[in-house]
């Protein structure tokens, strides 16, 4: 990505709800909105939740009713099968195919489509196992920190970098954080990471959002920075493009109303296409970080730009006070920073009221 871009991500997740077509469908909307990518979720329910493991509650209260999350989760499984057929849509489309692995078996399956880089999700943050698989893809990576003390984001951090540059399992937690004091595992966190600030309510309210904790992922770690949004509309997405953001991800639906735990907190065709053009002038107004003039600015420049002239006539020799200049808009002249060198001083010719200064 050049400096200034963000990278969209539209995160179709499970609203697909388990129907090709509808996957298909959310596929020609993302690219149709001019998002980067479009972005499923791959997971084996029943390797994902213990039979016994309840719904969340946001997922009771969007989906109004009470399931198990195993039963939930296997009624929104994407099947391996549909993957490939899927990229290939996306690719025709000119957009990048991308989904977040949950197990490592899943994670495999996405690598052998040569996706281009993997997101880990907040809920896997603190699974050590899966991370060392993610890191050693190769791939940049990006981590989701929703839900995360700072301690638990820099453990994922040290984890990963460990797995990327080791084979093997470590001996023991230990050798992990010697490593992490090491000059080149912080370089590779900086080089492979973008830290995604997240907060895992769905929506999540503007006031549990604090997109300021973008500045302290960035501080603590030097690596760059993004946002998975989960909340409503689109205005906390183009906040953070302005923030600073390098990723933007934002759950999107073709139909709000659809039944499913993530469809009432995604937005919708029109919405997704609104935020992408946002943030895009967002992101080309950020610039750099630097004040100087711009090209487009010289003509009014030259011309705003007040100059001294003379407010009342002044003859060669005479002494020049202050009541002798003002100023006013003209393309060259002496600028008025230089009116307390003319004072005292007897001027060079004779001045008409109105005249240029040109001492």
């Amino acid at each position: 990505m050049a400096n200034s871009a963000v990278y969209i991500i539209a995160e179709a997740g499970v609203n697909h709800n388990g129907d090709l077509h509808l996957a298909e469908q959310l596929i020609d909307v993302a690219a149709a909105a001019g998002a980067d990518a479009v972005k499923f979720q791959t997971f084996n329910a029943e390797k994902l939740a213990a039979e016994q493991a309840q719904q969340a509650a946001y997922q009771r209260q969007n989906m109004q009713q009470q399931v198990s999350q195993r039963d939930m989760l296997k009624a929104l499984e994407l099947p391996l099968a549909w993957h490939q057929p899927l990229q290939q849509r996306a690719q025709r489309l000119g957009i990048d195919f991308l989904s977040t692995a949950f197990d490592s078996d899943s994670l495999q399956h996405l690598l052998a489509l040569s996706i281009t880089r993997i997101k880990v999700p907040s809920g896997e943050l603190t699974n050590a196992p899966l991370l060392l698989a993610y890191a050693r893809s190769g791939l940049p990576l990006m981590v989701s920190t929703g839900m995360a003390f700072l301690s638990e984001i820099e453990q994922a951090l040290a984890t990963l970098a460990w797995g990327a540059n080791h084979s093997g399992l470590p001996q023991s937690s230990e050798v992990i954080w010697q490593y992490w004091c090491q000059p080149e595992a912080q370089q590779w966190v900086r080089q492979q990471i973008t830290l995604l600030h997240c907060t895992s309510q769905y929506p999540a309210p503007d006031e549990a959002i604090h997109l300021a904790a973008m500045d302290q992922l960035a501080q603590a770690f030097g690596c760059a920075v993004g946002y998975s949004d989960h909340s409503a509309g689109i205005a906390v997405s183009v906040a953070a493009a302005a923030r600073g953001a390098r990723v933007i991800e934002k759950h999107f639906t073709v139909d709000r109303s659809l039944p499913g735990p993530d469809h009432q907190a995604s937005i919708e065709a029109d919405q997704l296409t609104q935020m992408v053009a946002m943030i895009r002038q967002v992101s080309s107004a950020i610039g750099q970080p630097r004040k100087l003039p711009q090209a487009c600015e010289w003509d009014t420049r030259a011309l705003a730009r007040q100059v001294l002239v003379c407010a009342q006539a002044l003859s060669a020799g005479q002494t020049i006070d202050a009541a002798h200049l003002t100023t006013c808009r003209s393309r060259a002249g002496m600028s008025p920073h230089r009116l307390w060198d003319l004072l005292g001083r007897p001027a060079q010719r004779d001045y008409a009221v109105g005249e240029l200064i040109d001492e």
